[in-house]
């Protein structure tokens, strides 16, 4: 069945899919007032108003990112009206939310140049012909003090001292700065603007969204938004949050062997999330494939290597995720060697720990140190215990087991 033709319900499953409220009642409510806006909008023979804002602090984008992405296709999907919205003026202030301290503040210049690259990326998951590109410098720029004034009256400091972060900050004695708390007002005053239906974002951005969007919505006469809440998407690690600090990611820029090699790194245990998060499947398809998982009718290294194609090619391709599972088949399963690999010139008198530093296989002397130690270093299939030895020579450099380097002399 095409999406297009999914009953009311059904329709209703697939946004809902891998949403998280913390709180049982409230995601009844979004879910009942889903239901009510998509049945309206069948009616009416209208489109839903859809919106995601992306504060472009950074250029490279990770599968994490891409997750409200990934919601936002559904309602393209579905037919309805999707708004990639980038805050060029909210990441001037910096959106506190999940954080421990003050973020730093950008230039326009540094937000704008990271806003080309952040919506290119996009549309690797985006319809690029659906999708409609807006930044709320637009309608944030015109707003005057004294209209940042009415828009704060709806607010207590209470509401803000009591979100966790702030919360901890505050117990901890780390400085609230008092910009931080415009974020959410910026943020809620994006929905009043662009007369917002339902507007998509991450568990870190429940306070932006249900408070004070909804709130500001209601105060300026509008009918308040549904929010839909979409879960935090683990790392490699299956248990922490997908982040370049943690060095857990999986970056969408990387290539596709890449990509599926990382997805295959990731525990049996955070298939479910990644499938429910990241795959194009149906709630029934991702169901039956828990269910056949759990009943050992799908064996877990298949399973992954089912869901590793799929997310691959969302951003590559059904071919390239066809050859890029071949590579991995050949790699890992048959113990070969890549076909292609880059190249590094030895010079005289380095040691192991030098080739590995100095070649960028590892990313500092200090992850070279425990490779070595952890026995995961050899060169044409010989271990290499001595870090401080000399290198041997030329050959086929291999560190873990999805590293190579072919050294030369």
């Amino acid at each position: 069945m095409s999406k297009s033709k999914l009953s009311i319900d059904e329709q209703v499953a697939l946004l809902m899919q891998g949403t998280e409220y913390g709180d049982e009642q409230l995601k009844k409510a979004m879910t009942d007032e889903l239901r009510e806006r998509l049945v309206e909008a069948e009616k009416e023979g209208r489109r839903l108003r859809v919106y995601c804002g992306y504060d472009p602090t950074s250029t490279d984008l990770h599968l994490g990112h891409t997750i409200t992405m990934r919601k936002l296709r559904q309602f393209q999907d579905l037919g309805h009206e999707v708004t990639f919205l980038i805050g060029s003026y909210t990441a001037l202030v910096g959106d506190p939310s999940d954080k421990n301290k003050a973020r730093p503040i950008l230039t326009e210049e540094q937000v704008l140049e990271n806003a080309q690259t952040y919506a290119e990326q996009a549309f690797r998951v985006l319809d690029r012909e659906k999708t409609i590109v807006r930044y709320n410098g637009e309608w944030l720029s015109e707003l005057s003090l004294l209209d940042l004034i009415r828009l704060g009256q709806n607010f207590t400091v209470q509401q803000f001292l009591a979100r966790e972060n702030f919360a901890q900050r505050l117990a901890s004695e780390e400085p609230i700065y008092l910009h931080e708390t415009f974020y959410a007002l910026m943020q809620g005053y994006d929905a009043v603007a662009m007369r917002t239906d339902v507007q998509v974002g991450g568990t870190d951005q429940l306070f932006n969204i249900i408070v004070a969007g909804r709130k500001l919505q209601s105060a300026l006469g509008q009918r308040p938004l549904v929010g839909v809440i979409t879960g935090i998407l683990p790392g490699t690690d299956g248990v922490q949050r997908m982040s370049k600090s943690t060095g857990n990611i999986i970056p969408i820029n990387s290539g596709a062997d890449d990509m599926y090699g990382k997805v295959m790194s990731v525990p049996d245990s955070a298939m479910g999330k990644f499938a429910r998060l990241t795959t194009r499947w149906t709630p029934g398809e991702i169901n039956d494939f828990e269910s056949e998982v759990a009943g050992e009718r799908l064996h877990p290294r298949d399973a992954k290597m089912k869901l590793a194609r799929e997310i691959t090619s969302i951003f590559y391709g059904e071919e390239a995720a066809r050859d890029a599972e071949a590579a991995f088949k050949r790699v890992f399963q048959k113990g070969d060697v890549p076909e292609e690999m880059a190249e590094y010139k030895l010079r005289d008198g380095q040691s192991v720990l030098d080739v590995l530093s100095d070649s960028g296989i590892v990313s500092s002397r200090g992850e070279g140190r425990r490779m070595v130690e952890q026995n995961a270093v050899s060169l044409n299939g010989e271990r290499l215990a001595d870090m401080h030895a000399p290198f041997p020579g030329p050959g086929v450099l291999r560190v873990g087991r999805r590293k190579f380097l072919r050294v030369v002399e």
